[in-house]
C-alpha cells in the first residue's frame, strides 16, 4: 500500500509540474531555455540541501554520466517541442515514446512480460488517444514532433536508469546539480530574452524544488521495487491527472469522451497489473 501511494503521489507530481511547466511558458511569456536552468538548478539547490553529507558517495560514473545526460535530453526536447505541437499530440506522443522505450528495453534485456501486461499497455494508450486526440483537421510540426520523441526516449532511459540507484535522493541531486551547466549552455548559446511577467518566475521554482526535484527523487525510489513495464504502465496515468485537475481547478465538466478515455487508462493500467 506504500508503494501504491508513493506511486500515485509521484504521478500527481508529474502532472503538476507539466501544468507549471506551460504556466512559465506559454502563459507567462518566459524562454524555454531560462525555464529549463531555473528548473534544474531550483531541483539541484533543495536535492542538494537535503542530501547533506551523502554528497560525498555519488553513484557509479557510468550511472551518473546516464542519468545527467537522459535528464538534460528531456528537459531539451521537451521545452524545444512544447511551442510547436498541439497540447494532446505532444502529451500522447511524449507517454507513447516513454513506453515503447521502457517495453523495448523490457524486450532486449529478454525479460518477460506477461500477456496482460502487453494487453493493459494497448489498451491504456487507446484511452489516452481518445483522451488527447485534437477534433478536425490536423498539421503536426514534424520538427517538433522529432524533439517530443527524443524527450520521450530520454525520460525512458533515465526511469530506466533509476532502478539501478542504491540511495534516490544523493542520486537525484548529482543528476540535478550536473545537468544545470549544459541547461545554462544551451540557453546562454540561445541567446534569448530573460523572462516574461513575474508568476512565472514562481511557477518555474515550484516546477523545479518541488514537482520535478523531489518528485523525481521519489520515482528513483519506486523504481527499484517495480518491473520497468509496470513503471511505463503507471505514467500513462498522468496526462489523465493533469486533465481532471485542469477541470476540477477550471470548473469545467468533463465530457463522455473524457470518462470514456478514463476508464479506458485506468482500466489498462490495473489490467497491467494483474498477474493472472
Amino acid at each position: 500500500m506504500r508503494l501504491f501511494l508513493t506511486t500515485c503521489l509521484v504521478m500527481i507530481a508529474f502532472a503538476a509540474n507539466s501544468v507549471l511547466n506551460r504556466m512559465a511558458v506559454f502563459g507567462a511569456g518566459w524562454d524555454p531555455a531560462l525555464v529549463g536552468v531555473l528548473r534544474l538548478g531550483a531541483g539541484a539547490v533543495v536535492l542538494c540541501l537535503l542530501s547533506g553529507m551523502r554528497l560525498r558517495h555519488p553513484p557509479p560514473p557510468a550511472m551518473l554520466a546516464l542519468g545527467v545526460a537522459t535528464l538534460f535530453l528531456y528537459i531539451w526536447g521537451f521545452s524545444r517541442a512544447s511551442g510547436r505541437l498541439d497540447a494532446g499530440v505532444g502529451a500522447l506522443t511524449l507517454f507513447g515514446t516513454v513506453q515503447i522505450t521502457m517495453f523495448g528495453a523490457a524486450v532486449f534485456r529478454k525479460t518477460h512480460i506477461p500477456p496482460l501486461r502487453w494487453l493493459g499497455a494497448g489498451m491504456a494508450l487507446a484511452g489516452l488517444a481518445v483522451l488527447l486526440w485534437p477534433q478536425g483537421d490536423l498539421r503536426i510540426d514534424m520538427t517538433g514532433l522529432a524533439w517530443m520523441m527524443a524527450a520521450g526516449m530520454g525520460w525512458g532511459l533515465y526511469s530506466l536508469n533509476g532502478a539501478k540507484a542504491r540511495d534516490a535522493l544523493t542520486a537525484t541531486a548529482f543528476n540535478f546539480a550536473l545537468a544545470t551547466p549544459l541547461a545554462l549552455l544551451w540557453w546562454l548559446g540561445a541567446g534569448s530574452p530573460m523572462a516574461g511577467a513575474s508568476y512565472g518566475l514562481w511557477a518555474t521554482l515550484a516546477s523545479g524544488a518541488i514537482t520535478s526535484g523531489l518528485g523525481y527523487a521519489l520515482w528513483y525510489r519506486v523504481l527499484p521495487q517495480i518491473p520497468a513495464t509496470q513503471a511505463a504502465l503507471a505514467q500513462l496515468s498522468v496526462p489523465l491527472i493533469a486533465a481532471l485537475g485542469g477541470a476540477v481547478f477550471l470548473a469545467e465538466l468533463p465530457g463522455p469522451r473524457f470518462w470514456l478515455a478514463g476508464a479506458l487508462v485506468l482500466g489498462g493500467i490495473g489490467l497491467g497489473l494483474l498477474r493472472r
